[in-house]
């Protein structure tokens, strides 16, 4: 044995006799490469004493791989007002429950929140264990800003509404991710070109899969990759944040003269840098030149 193997399989084995508080484990799994299963998720399946997830035949297949051999429950968005209150029973009786979704990290774009919640509400232990995340593996590969991003799950099917939502989120000053189903994927792309604009746009799919891509360009260009390929699998859509407007000096000149009737040049100057998103001083000397010209002086203010 490899010493890599060894050294990993001694920490598993260290974890696996450790005993496992009780508490709500929010289990992070693959979303496509078994391999990158952590060893504080395995243990964690080993040991728990109830398992939940989204599908049982999904999950067994997880755990099947790793020969954990545990009985798996169902709890999803159309049986967790019944599984719910049981599972609060578990936690209350002293016993470890581990929650995973079919992929990736619980609670993104799946159910559970509300079992976080009122686990919380009862003063049981939750614990995250962080791992594998398709919106996170697609920003990070996509060459967008990541400094600043807003997940925004998955957009409307219908076409009004996801125009209606895409509007919403024009003047977001952040980097955007969408989860997005490949039958809508190219309709989706095309209205995001027609609501936001050409802005920097990514679309990954099958992340950590054998056919991983990640394509870059215009939501327009890669509208029309999509129409015409048809790509199949997991995706997730990547918008950059709007590019930067350039405000003109005639732009500026008009907030200012309506500003000037009613404020210092000092105050106005502010207030147009402020609304337009300019040096404070290029909005000074340009109302300094309206002021010239309106009375004929130097215009500049004195003490």
């Amino acid at each position: 044995m490899a010493p890599v193997a060894r050294r990993a399989a001694d920490q598993l084995g260290v974890l696996l006799a450790q005993a496992l508080p009780a508490g709500l484990y929010l289990v992070a799994t693959p979303i496509g490469n078994l391999g990158d299963i952590t060893l504080r998720a395995l243990a964690t399946l080993a040991r728990a004493n109830v398992l939940c997830c989204e599908d049982t035949r999904h999950s067994a297949t997880l755990l099947a791989h790793f020969a954990i051999s545990r009985p798996l429950r169902p709890y999803h968005e159309h049986n967790a007002q019944r599984e719910r209150p049981r599972m609060l029973a578990e936690l209350a009786a002293g016993k470890s429950v581990a929650l995973i979704s079919d992929a990736g990290t619980p609670l993104v774009s799946d159910p559970g929140y509300k079992l976080v919640r009122e686990a919380l509400a009862a003063g049981h232990r939750v614990v995250s264990l962080p791992g594998p995340s398709a919106a996170l593996a697609a920003l990070t590969s996509a060459g967008l800003a990541t400094d600043t991003f807003l997940f925004a799950g998955f957009l409307p099917a219908r076409a009004s509404a996801r125009r209606t939502r895409l509007a919403e989120l024009k003047d977001v000053q952040a980097t955007l991710v969408f989860f997005e189903a490949p039958s809508r994927l190219a309709e989706s792309l095309a209205d995001i070109g027609q609501v936001l604009g050409a802005r920097d746009a990514a679309v990954a799919r099958e992340l950590t899969k054998l056919y991983e891509e990640v394509r870059r360009g215009t939501p327009a260009e890669l509208a029309g990759w999509a129409a015409e390929a048809r790509p199949r699998g997991e995706m997730v859509v990547l918008l950059g944040p709007p590019l930067p407007q350039t405000v003109t000096d005639e732009a500026i000149a008009a907030k200012l003269t309506t500003m000037l009737s009613v404020m210092s040049l000092s105050e106005a100057a502010k207030a147009t840098a402020d609304d337009l998103g300019i040096a404070k001083a290029r909005a000074y000397d340009i109302g300094v030149a309206l002021k010239r010209r309106a009375t004929g002086s130097s215009g500049a203010e004195t003490a």
